[in-house]
């Protein structure tokens, strides 16, 4: 297939967590430098400047996300309805660029600064845990392997006597000799 066929492909039938993550803009200069990042996802309250098209050089506010529209409506940014009204003008996100973060979202500001996101379970230490278990763990051990040597004895046992029986049961006539008699 033509290469223009599939990368329209990745970008038009895309799954809607794909589509999500292609809502990313690059990061300025200064946000770059604080988070070490260069990109992330543009969500409503995010500054963007606009860097390519009818509307460079235009910063604002962000203002609405839309994954079906593929864009970001920029406050400011409106187009005139012919019967009148305003309506949001969605831009793609390559074509802007992070000026400030909307960091009221602990979870994204916990990622951008690099820490691991809390959630509610938290591992008790692992370090206090190991330590107090090795003792525990090599006693129990000694106590196991004389109980397995035991039940090895006693299986033979059993079938020493099962093995007395068998001779008993074998005094009856089979059935072949029953039909002979007969």
């Amino acid at each position: 297939m033509k290469p223009t066929i599939m990368r329209n492909r990745m970008l038009y039938m895309a799954s809607a967590h794909l589509i999500s993550k292609q809502m990313a803009a690059p990061l300025s200069d200064d946000l770059q430098e604080k988070y070490h990042q260069h990109s992330a996802r543009v969500i409503e309250g995010d500054s963007v400047k606009v860097l390519r098209g009818e509307f460079k050089g235009i910063e604002g506010k962000v203002t609405n996300v839309s994954t079906e529209k593929r864009g970001i409506a920029i406050e400011g940014i409106k187009r005139e309805k012919l019967k009148g009204g305003n309506v949001d003008i969605y831009i793609h996100t390559s074509k802007v660029m992070i000026t400030t973060l909307n960091l009221q979202d602990k979870w994204r500001q916990s990622r951008l600064e690099g820490q691991k996101p809390k959630t509610a379970k938290q591992k008790p230490a692992v370090v206090e845990q190991t330590d107090a278990a090795k003792p525990k763990e090599e006693t129990p051990k000694p106590k196991e392997q004389p109980k397995k040597e035991e039940k090895k004895e006693q299986k033979p046992k059993q079938k020493e006597t099962k093995a007395a029986e068998k001779p008993q049961k074998t005094e009856k006539k089979s059935p072949k000799s029953k039909k002979s008699d007969k």
